[in-house]
């Protein structure tokens, strides 16, 4: 049930179309926030968008390739004037990168996975600044991973990027603090998405076989991470940047 812990406040979320950006999109709207759902599909925002609509929120889908700083502009742009500007800024698009030792991965991965999880982050948090700056402050909130602390071997490119997303928040944070603008990264373990059904084959084998690396027991859910979100763009957390928070069921504790 909603406590419109989000009312007044306007939320743009990359990578909004399907696992912990829905579930995250969905959550701000449920706690009154107006939400952007930005995404490279943009017939598949549009389903996001319509289906927080159709629950009762306020959100509108907007095509964005996050690799493209006019894209990434133009769509701050069209959250501001449609919605209002955005307050909070959830920067979760991420590339799918093949796992294959350093010496195995091709160039074309290692710069897919920079251009989007990285430089894609950036320019997110560059075009979502000014509209914050408007807005009298606001919540960055970067999906990071607990790979940005552990190692895996294989993910090379996944654990740079991620890892380096700790920094850029950071910086931010500093930067920006006396402007009443928050940044922090949320790093979420294995979590039940498309994402890993890509990477196992399917849920049921990504349950089975990377559960167990989790002391829970268990890969995490996307509604799971989207409570974090909602904390980390609520005024709760207001005395909480530069941070990371982790939520990933132990896994980084091994």
């Amino acid at each position: 049930m909603s406590t419109g812990r989000l009312a007044g406040k306007v939320a743009a979320v990359t990578g909004a179309a399907s696992g912990i950006g829905l579930a995250s999109a969905r959550a701000f709207a449920a706690e009154g926030a107006g939400v952007a759902c930005l995404d490279l599909d943009g017939a598949a925002a549009e389903v996001a968008a319509a289906g927080i609509v159709e629950a009762g929120g306020r959100a509108i889908a907007v095509a964005c390739d996050v690799r493209d700083g006019e894209q990434v502009e133009a769509a701050m742009t069209q959250t501001a004037v449609r919605l209002g500007p955005p307050s909070v800024a959830m920067c979760n698009a991420a590339a799918f990168t093949p796992s294959h030792r350093i010496v195995d991965l091709a160039e074309a991965d290692w710069q897919q996975a920079l251009a989007v999880n990285l430089t894609g982050v950036f320019l997110s948090c560059k075009h979502a600044i000014p509209h914050m700056l408007a807005a009298g402050g606001g919540s960055i909130i970067i999906t990071a991973s607990q790979f940005a602390r552990v190692a895996k071997a294989e993910r090379g490119a996944y654990c740079t990027t991620k890892g380096a997303l700790l920094q850029l928040a950071k910086v931010i944070a500093l930067e920006h603090a006396e402007e009443n603008i928050r940044a922090n990264t949320l790093s979420p373990g294995g979590v039940a998405t498309d994402r890993l059904a890509w990477q196992f084959g399917d849920l049921e084998t990504a349950e089975r076989e990377w559960g167990p690396a989790h002391p829970v027991g268990r890969l995490g859910r996307p509604e799971e991470i989207a409570k974090a979100a909602v904390y980390l763009a609520s005024d709760e957390s207001s005395f909480m940047t530069g941070a990371d928070l982790l939520v990933d069921g132990g896994y980084a504790a091994r």
